[in-house]
Order: structure tokens, then C-alpha cells, then sequence
């Protein structure tokens, strides 16, 4: 069963917000800095506030970039939850499970038309698996290149390359692989002699829930602000490092606040409580960090009397929108969820009638048979 699900008018999802539960880490895993997958912590860092003045495009030429040609897939969240369940003895409740990079397309799309996005999904033991439709952001990605590659009325500007780096450039001047007390002066001093790199990561899995759907969601987490505590599931006390042009007038302002939306989003999604803003001139210069707190985004915003977005409208609308997925996609296979550039809806249609394509991993599916054969001869 195909179907449409129309973005606007959104006033029709004003109003208090859908009950939200708060998103407490289930499991975690790290890429080293090969990006090779690792089931633990080793890439966690520690948060140390950097230097003003640095200069964001320090090292380009020797950026050690990580590849992403290829079609990652699910593989790192489904191995991770397969570890989580092993651990539990049962799988877990989610009706829906994905990265949290797809459903803060999904709570960003009443006010965010200008580009597209393309999802695979698939329904497998009463719950929704996502994943990015990998050709679609290949396609997406060089489209965007080559328009930006023509002429610019408003005279030069710095390549999107760089651009891109200065945020991992940033990411290196705050962090520390170990925390403060345990690293060398020397180490904290030389950050910005570091060659950056975007192959390492840690990545939090998280349980939460929108409206009346529970979710299993993984993302990248920057860096931590003490430490993780004992207790599984406390709040952590994560960190999300952005960096944005300074604000020189009501436009730069204006800017920003739609930013914030989505700094607002993927920080919410994962549970992170402060965003770090490095501010930059034009030409990629350091000159001012701010902190702001995760939860007064959204009273900040409707203070200054923003009209670009509204944070219970987001809500609202993930809510609403993840039950009518729910509702339709009903059948195995692979379906697609798609919004077209400027579209005002969201398309779902099957794309495979049987399996699952390549969003679930032959090693996944044998574990959840294992899993369910374990359980049904233990409950006779």
C-alpha cells in the first residue's frame, strides 16, 4: 500500500506538544581512526574550550578524510543492538530504528523544503528499519557541487571543501582524548598542530520515543563534558560542537535562528544537553564561542519572536508522521520514503515486494531467528 503524507498545512499540528520520552543511551559503539567499527568507547572525547584566534583552514592540505562512497548501510547500528539484545536476553521495543541524521530530516521537513531526501525502509518483526538511500545523496551531493561550481554574483567565496573541514577543525581545537586532568599540558597546547580527521567516532544508541512511537536511534556524539555516569540510562552530559559565521546583522540573525533549528533537533534526538558554537569570520577565523543550553532553545526562539520554525510543530509533526508510516508500511519488502526539493508532501511507496535489500544484514536476521526460538523454548 503506497501513500501520501502532506507536510502542509502544518497549523494543523500547532499546539501543546506530543509526550516525548527523554532519550537514555542504550549502548554505544566507536570507529577508530582507520573507521573500523569497534563495540565500546575508545573514541569518546572530553571537551576543553579552544583557543580564540585559530585559524579554521590550519592543516587542510593534510586532512585525513574519511571515505564515504560507500553504502554503509546499517551494519554498526544493527551489530550494536544484536550486542545490546545478547546482553538483555530479548530484543528491543522499538517500532522504529534508524540514525538519528534521518529523523532529523523527518522533524525538520514543515520547515525545511529546499532540499530533498530519499530513505529506504523496511518492516521486519513489527518494526520500521531506515536507512539513507545511499544513491540518492551520492546524486544529491554532486548536483549540489556543480551548482555551486557556477559563477557566484556576490563575488568569491571559500570552496565548500573548506568550508566542510572548518567544522572538524573546530571539533579537534575542543577536544581531548582523555579528560583535562589525565592529558599533558603540551597535548591541550598542540591541538591545533593536530592533522584533523573525521575517520574516528563515537556513536550513541539511544532509546526514545515521539508521540506514540518508540525509537532506537544512533548518531555521533562529539565529546563529553565530565564523565559518563555508572548508572545505564542516567542523563550524560554530552556535547554537540557547531560552528556558524558571525552575526553582523539582522540577516546574519535571521540565519542563525534557522540554523538553530537544526542544532535544536539533532542535540534533542540523542539527548544532549549544550551545544557549543564556535563563531568564524568570512575567512574561517575563530573569534568567539557560545554555549547554549539544548532545552531553552525553543523558549530563546519564541522570545525573540522567531516565525522560521517551532519546535512543538516539529514534534507534532514527527509524531503524526511516524504513526501514518506505521500504518503503511504493513508488508515486508523495501519501500521508500521520498520528498522531493520543495515538495509539500511525503511520498511512501514499495520499491521490492519480498526481503529486506541490503538495509538488514544476513548476520541480523539469523540473530533475531536465534533470539525468538531461544525465547519461545524458554516461556514453554
Amino acid at each position: 500500500m503506497a501513500g501520501t503524507f502532506n507536510i502542509q498545512p502544518i497549523n494543523r499540528f500547532d499546539g501543546e506538544s506530543e509526550p516525548v520520552k527523554r532519550p537514555k543511551e542504550i549502548a554505544c559503539f566507536s570507529y577508530d581512526d582507520k573507521h573500523k567499527f569497534h563495540l565500546d568507547d575508545r573514541s569518546l572525547q572530553w571537551y576543553y574550550p579552544p583557543e580564540l584566534g585559530s585559524d579554521l583552514s590550519g592543516g587542510y592540505e593534510k586532512f585525513d578524510k574519511h571515505d564515504d562512497s560507500k553504502d554503509e548501510h546499517l551494519d554498526s547500528l544493527l551489530k550494536t543492538i544484536m550486542a545490546h539484545e545478547e546482553e538483555e536476553g530479548k530484543k528491543i521495543d522499538a517500532q522504529v530504528v534508524t540514525w538519528r541524521g534521518m529523523m532529523t530530516k523527518i522533524m525538520a521537513a514543515p520547515f525545511e523544503d529546499r532540499d530533498g531526501f530519499e530513505m529506504n525502509a523496511t518492516l521486519y518483526q513489527d518494526c520500521i528499519f531506515i536507512e539513507e538511500n545511499h544513491a540518492y545523496k551520492v546524486a544529491s551531493r554532486l548536483e549540489q557541487q556543480q551548482q555551486r561550481r557556477r559563477p557566484n554574483q556576490r563575488g568569491p567565496s571559500m570552496p565548500d571543501e573548506v568550508m566542510s573541514y572548518w567544522g572538524y577543525k573546530f571539533e579537534t581545537l575542543c577536544c581531548l582524548p582523555r579528560p583535562w586532568g589525565e592529558v599533558t599540558r603540551d597535548i591541550i597546547e598542540n591541538r591545533d598542530k593536530e592533522i584533523v580527521s573525521n575517520k574516528a567516532q563515537y556513536c550513541s544508541v539511544v532509546r526514545t520515543g515521539i508521540g506514540k512511537t518508540t525509537l532506537c536511534l544512533g548518531g555521533e556524539v562529539d565529546a563529553i563534558w565530565d564523565s559518563k555516569p555508572v548508572e545505564k540510562g542516567a542523563p550524560i552530559n554530552w556535547i554537540e560542537l557547531k560552528t556558524s559565521v558571525e552575526i553582523r546583522d539582522d540577516r546574519g540573525m535571521q540565519n542563525f535562528e534557522r540554523k538553530l533549528m537544526k542544532f535544536w533537533i539533532q542535540s534533542f534526538l540523542l539527548g544532549v544537553p549544550k551545544i557549543i558554537v564556535g563563531f568564524r569570520s568570512q575567512k574561517g577565523i575563530l573569534t568567539k564561542i557560545e554555549e547554549i543550553q539544548t532545552v531553552k532553545i525553543p523558549e530563546t526562539a519564541a522570545q525573540r519572536g522567531v516565525r522560521s520554525w517551532n519546535a512543538n510543530t516539529c514534534i507534532n509533526f514527527a509524531s503524526a508522521f511516524l504513526e501514518w508510516l506505521r500504518n503503511t508500511v504493513k508488508d515486508e519488502g523495501v519501500w521508500r520514503i521520498r520528498r522531493r526539493p520543495h515538495s509539500a508532501a511525503i511520498e511512501v511507496f514499495q520499491v521490492e515486494e519480498v526481503g529486506h535489500g541490503n538495509i538488514l544484514t544476513d548476520e541480523f536476521i539469523n540473530w533475531r531467528i536465534k533470539l525468538s526460538l531461544n525465547s519461545s523454548s524458554g516461556s514453554t
